[in-house]
């Protein structure tokens, strides 16, 4: 009898315990956020500028990279570029460039005035479409 009294107390013990809580789980990585394209992506092709010069943008060797070819009044020349929040950024000689959206009237230029889908490596220097 007496091992009928420890069972049923141990059994009562067992009952009134408090429940193992739940293990914390670390909580689930969000998934990485998309990676939005830099904005130079939709200026990809060839932009003109007066007499004969231009701007060709190309997709470049790595993501975010640009093949920049120029062409002003003493021929083509090519540059490697990059993505960044303005634009484009090049190396031409020792100064560096960066290529921004604008319009017309930001090229400083009277042949390209009224345009309003340009970019701007600087006042003096544009190409539209």
């Amino acid at each position: 009898m007496r091992i009928v009294a420890v069972l049923s107390v141990m059994a009562m013990l067992a009952a009134c315990s408090p429940t193992k809580a739940p293990e914390a789980t670390a909580p689930e990585a969000a998934a990485p956020a998309a990676v939005a394209p830099p904005v130079a992506d939709s200026w990809l092709g060839q932009w003109n500028g007066p007499e004969g010069t231009y701007l060709k943008i190309e997709p470049g060797p790595q993501m975010r990279t640009y093949n920049l070819t120029i062409a002003d009044l003493d021929g083509p020349k090519t540059f490697a570029g990059s993505a960044v929040v303005e634009g484009i950024t090049f190396q031409r000689g020792d100064v560096t460039e960066t290529i921004h959206a604008g319009n017309g009237a930001d090229t400083g230029m009277k042949w390209l005035a009224d345009k309003t889908d340009c970019l701007v490596v600087k006042s003096g220097e544009g190409y539209c479409r």
